[in-house]
């Protein structure tokens, strides 16, 4: 009785993508396929490409999650459309985010709507539109900052109980240290749990094969992945390891619908 007093309902971690993934989670400043999920600025100047991924918990039963997503620019605009998944029939999340982000000079500027929804099996269903808004700038060559939040309106479900779908606050600092060198280093504070640190770290081994590895303090966890891209073809694997919970394994692939003028 004690416990139920004090616990608190709390939604999924929406970050999908298993670059990001195997660099922690940090992933601020990384401007890829799967900013949609991340931070949205890093959808400005992308290609048209569509991807899906899919995590597996293997010790938390009903904990998988999946997503996909679609990009198309549009004149000096890119636009995505996503739909994220978590649980079972049990209990499950759907969220289906529309995303919009430019760039101006050395910031990419982004915004997105949400439409979530949670089921319970017995307790029906439950709804929230949500916004997310973030922001990339790009100082030097090697050195970018970011920061964005999710649920800037701090939306609440439509029950009429208050309860509201989490809010969080993210500054990232990413380098590029070498044209095969990454690190990403970011602190996240949602407004009901303590700060988070993550930093994660990308090598581009051998012609665009990455090595990948990264590690989150608060709740501690560490993270491995590995990943290839060969012409408009990206496949990317990601190990989490926590030490109370286990292993986590996540694949992504994402495939760019236009060829590169520079492949």
């Amino acid at each position: 009785m004690g416990i139920a007093a004090i616990a608190c309902g709390q939604s999924v971690i929406t970050q999908m993508g298993a670059r990001q993934m195997a660099m922690a989670g940090a992933s601020a400043t990384l401007s890829d396929e799967w900013a949609l999920y991340n931070n949205v600025a890093g959808l400005a100047q992308q290609k048209q490409s569509c991807g899906f991924a899919y995590e597996t918990s293997p010790q938390l039963i009903g904990a998988n999650r999946m997503a996909a997503h679609l990009q198309l620019p549009f004149r000096s605009f890119t636009t995505g459309i996503g739909f994220f998944r978590f649980g079972d029939a049990l209990y499950n999340e759907q969220i289906i985010s529309i995303g919009i982000a430019n760039r101006i000079g050395i910031t990419s500027l982004g915004a997105k709507v949400n439409f979530n929804q949670y089921r319970a099996d017995g307790f029906g269903v439950l709804s929230a539109i949500s916004i997310d808004i973030g922001g990339i700038t790009q100082f030097t060559p090697a050195l970018r900052v970011a920061a964005h939040i999710s649920n800037i309106t701090q939306s609440s479900l439509n029950n009429g109980s208050g309860e509201r779908i989490p809010t969080r606050m993210v500054l990232g600092v990413g380098f590029q240290f070498t044209n095969k060198i990454t690190a990403t280093t970011e602190v996240e504070k949602d407004l009901h749990y303590p700060l988070t640190w993550r930093t994660g770290f990308e090598y581009d081994i051998y012609k665009k094969l990455f090595i990948r590895t990264g590690y989150q303090l608060q709740p501690n966890a560490f993270y491995f992945g590995l990943g290839g891209k060969r012409k408009r073809l990206s496949i990317d694997y990601a190990l989490r390891y926590h030490f109370l919970l286990g292993a986590s394994h996540q694949a992504s692939a994402t495939f760019q619908l236009t060829r590169s003028a520079n492949p």
